[in-house]
């Protein structure tokens, strides 16, 4: 009989981002210019050694920041495996995203995806290790207690083995094989993936909308992305006619190629008070 799973829809969620990494091997490299990034483009993201708090139990508070959060990035490293911490991480992340609308994307930062689907290399011998932790040290002389340690055994490292089997099957980012390894152009791609995944619900050109698509299409020709210089487009039209439409639609489809934006809307009211610059840039910096 096919069992069926409730998913949770529409959850708020504390964190936009969480990330899962081995410490030792990437806390003080790739993953500290990741979490930067994000934090420099307003993605509010959890990082254990920034967001724990003192005085409370670490391990639960990890599992309960992953639940908290919309995205999960997960950076597999050859320490990755080694940690039962991340594994355990790892389980959970894989639940949330059968049981809410969260979404995980792996990172394989010096793992081929291949040894983390199959658990080969670097993750097998990982694996090997913790069994041989589970099982030292144990007196297996009597029989019931040998059965109730391999099937703790099994029960454990099977969930572990679906996680890692389940996380390498998403789409997400093989740094060796991705902008030939450079690490900087990388962590711009998990950034603006995560930034349009993020953007606004009206961030999406309404369909009922005739016509935007392509005056979309010209606004953009016209303001030259790329170019190194300062662009200021006006745009002309009877009011009514759907011109702050099209600087909000066009507005919310390249912004999160920018590190700081703002859009300032009624303009034409705002200048009938005399504070018209005062209160353009108050709303101005609450969106940086």
């Amino acid at each position: 009989m096919a069992s069926s799973t409730s998913r949770v829809h529409n959850k708020s969620y504390q964190y936009d981002v969480f990330l899962s990494f081995s410490g030792e091997d990437t806390r003080r490299t790739f993953v500290d210019h990741l979490y930067d990034a994000l934090q420099r483009h307003g993605i509010h993201t959890f990082k254990d050694d920034e967001r724990l708090q003192k005085g409370k139990k670490i391990k639960d508070e990890l599992l309960k920041s992953i639940e908290d959060s919309k995205f999960c990035v997960i950076v597999f490293s050859k320490s990755y495996a080694s940690s039962s911490w991340c594994l355990d991480e790892l389980v959970k992340i894989m639940e949330c995203q059968k049981t809410t609308d969260q979404v995980a994307f792996p990172v394989f930062y010096d793992v081929e995806p291949s040894e983390v689907r199959k658990q080969s290399g670097s993750v097998a011998e990982a694996l090997t290790k913790h069994t041989k932790k589970m099982v030292a040290g144990k007196t297996l002389t009597r029989t019931a207690i040998g059965k109730a340690i391999a099937k703790h055994t099994k029960k454990k490292l099977g969930k572990w083995r679906e996680a890692l089997k389940d996380a390498a099957n998403l789409s997400g980012w093989d740094l060796r094989n991705t902008t030939d390894g450079h690490e900087a152009k990388v962590i711009k791609l998990i950034v603006e993936r995560l930034s349009l995944e993020l953007r606004p619900i009206n961030a999406n050109v309404d369909e009922r909308l005739v016509g935007m698509e392509h005056r979309m299409l010209n606004l953009q020709s016209s303001l030259e992305i790329g170019i190194k210089d300062v662009r200021m487009i006006g745009i002309k039209g009877m009011g009514g006619s759907g011109k702050t439409t099209l600087a909000r639609a066009i507005f919310d489809k390249l912004s999160p190629h920018f590190e700081a934006k703002s859009f300032i809307e009624n303009v034409r009211e705002v200048s009938k008070a005399s504070c018209l610059v005062c209160c353009c840039c108050k709303g101005k910096y609450s969106q940086i």
